[in-house]
């Protein structure tokens, strides 16, 4: 070839690659095992997921509430975070080691626990606690917007602005979470580094124009109401142990287990505990913080608009990619529900419902926070069932080198593996059944109370933890599941005595 033949190419053959990565940019695979050769993911791309995870302005509302409603002075509302942090994504951080061990999102590997048909029924449930949460992020959102046209232009909200800036900031994240694993890692990298500047910035303010004796003079509250306020900051992270392995189902199977769970911890903790320390340092000069009419606008006051503006807008951002991360791990859930549509557009499901729900919370409901709380226990408890359950199996699959089957989670016949009696796992349905229904037994919200709400664990908010411990201890006591082979097929390595758990 002349050089004028090659000049000529170069143009085509630079368009043709740059049109190959952007093509490459949008995941196309949905809920089926990613094979060995395709796992090219590292550990500390989890360390952007997880921080992003946690940039929302409602943690600040959740640490002016520890102060005013839990009433706990500083150093409390510090260890009540930490532990909140550490225990939450300690457990998203485990169960994300499974992602790696099969290749998939952890709504598909819980066919393996609860049967093919049985996973119907506990994967229903986190569905629906996934438009809760989506629905709370994108309002959000909505208010974020309309505080900042508020302080920029003095434009007062109204129904009609509500309605367009919720719809907006819904289209936005579908767009976002519809483009999968790949675009989500480069915004959130680049979200984390801008939100972090303008939060020292923030925290910066605060040292200077605090009235530190004020904070420090705090009195000491109750045990009680700190354990309480673990399990309620504790709750956005245990919304997420589901779809941990949705974010490490990319990473090779050499990868450490021990990274994992190091990584997550710390990425969501080097966010979470500072913003619930902010709120609560804010709550002492402004006590209606918690009580305000919405989440964000409560920023206008506390903070000048030089610094309030800015910092609501890398906010916004920040939520927008919490609600795409949870709409991508939603569009999973959605393709095992039985919704046959590719991943991208099965995130359109949660997307209406979160629209809806949005709209509902926005002009009808009289109390954001009242609200917000409400979810929030109820999100715990039906979590924690879950979590119960698919902890023992995951656990036993090492104990025993039993790997999981790529063939057969995708198998939703009587040929499956995970076929069990009639599509049924009858001992991990039962263990889930029973922990759940105790679990809301020990819970108390605005429109339920449970009969064992006034217990000592009802009265300190550990129904979630009771939750977990009873769904465990159940399916471990019931006579061990017998799978429809004796060793899977899978080209993913056993998971056993020779695998390290977190290692």
């Amino acid at each position: 070839m002349d050089q004028t033949s090659t000049a000529s190419a170069s143009p085509t053959l630079a368009a043709d690659k740059a049109i190959a990565s952007a093509a490459s940019a949008i995941e196309t695979r949905g809920i089926e095992p990613v094979p060995a050769h395709e796992r090219h993911g590292r550990v500390r791309e989890l360390f952007p997921t997880w921080m992003a995870a946690n940039i929302s302005v409602l943690l600040l509302t959740m640490g002016a509430g520890l102060v005013v409603f839990n009433q706990l002075n500083l150093w409390q509302v510090l260890l009540v975070a930490g532990c909140a942090a550490t225990v939450s994504f300690g457990m998203v951080g485990v169960l994300s080691v499974s992602g790696k061990w099969g290749g998939a999102p952890g709504a598909l590997l819980s066919r393996a626990a609860f049967g093919v048909r049985g996973n119907y029924f506990p994967g229903a449930v986190l569905w629906v606690a996934r438009f809760g949460w989506e629905t709370i992020n994108a309002v959000t959102g909505a208010y974020a917007v309309l505080t900042v046209m508020d302080l920029l232009f003095g434009v007062r909200q109204n129904d009609v602005l509500i309605v367009i800036t919720l719809f907006a900031f819904v289209a936005a994240t579908f767009l976002v979470s519809g483009m999968g694993r790949a675009a989500l890692n480069v915004c959130n990298t680049w979200s984390t580094y801008v939100f972090g500047a303008f939060s020292v910035l923030v925290l910066g303010y605060l040292i200077v124009d605090t009235n530190w004796g004020s904070v420090f003079d705090r009195p000491t509250g109750s045990s009680a109401m700190m354990i309480a306020g673990i399990g309620t900051i504790a709750a956005g992270g245990i919304s997420w142990v589901p779809t941990g392995p949705d974010f490490a189902r990319y990473l090779p199977h050499a990868a450490s287990g021990k990274k994992i769970v190091g990584v997550t911890v710390s990425g969501a903790g080097l966010v979470l505990v500072p913003m619930v320390l902010m709120g609560a340092v804010m709550a002492v000069s402004t006590p209606d913080l918690a009580s305000a009419p919405d989440p964000v606008s409560f920023l206008g006051d506390v903070l000048p608009t030089w610094l309030a503006v800015p910092y609501l807008i890398t906010a916004l951002v920040g939520m927008l990619l919490i609600n795409s991360l949870s709409m991508y791990s939603a569009g999973f859930t959605a393709q095992t529900m039985g919704v046959r549509l590719p991943r991208a557009l099965a995130v359109s499901v949660n997307a209406v419902i979160s629209l809806v729900g949005g709209l509902l919370l926005m002009l009808v409901a009289k109390s954001f926070y009242g609200s917000f709380i409400t979810f929030l226990t109820l999100l715990a408890v039906s979590f924690s069932a879950w979590i119960g359950v698919y902890t023992v199996d995951m656990f036993r699959r090492r104990a025993l080198a039993v790997r999981y089957d790529a063939q057969g989670l995708m198998d939703t016949g009587p040929s499956s593996r995970y076929w069990y009696t009639g599509g049924f796992c009858w001992q991990a349905m039962a263990a889930w059944a029973l922990a759940l229904t105790v679990g809301l037994c020990f819970t108390k919200v605005d429109w339920f109370t449970g009969p064992l709400a006034t217990s000592w664990i009802g009265r300190n908010g550990l129904g979630w933890t009771a939750t977990i411990l009873i769904a465990a201890a159940s399916f471990t006591l019931l006579p061990r599941p017998r799978e429809g082979a004796d060793e899977a097929p899978n080209e993913a390595p056993s998971v056993g005595r020779k695998s390290n758990l977190v290692g």
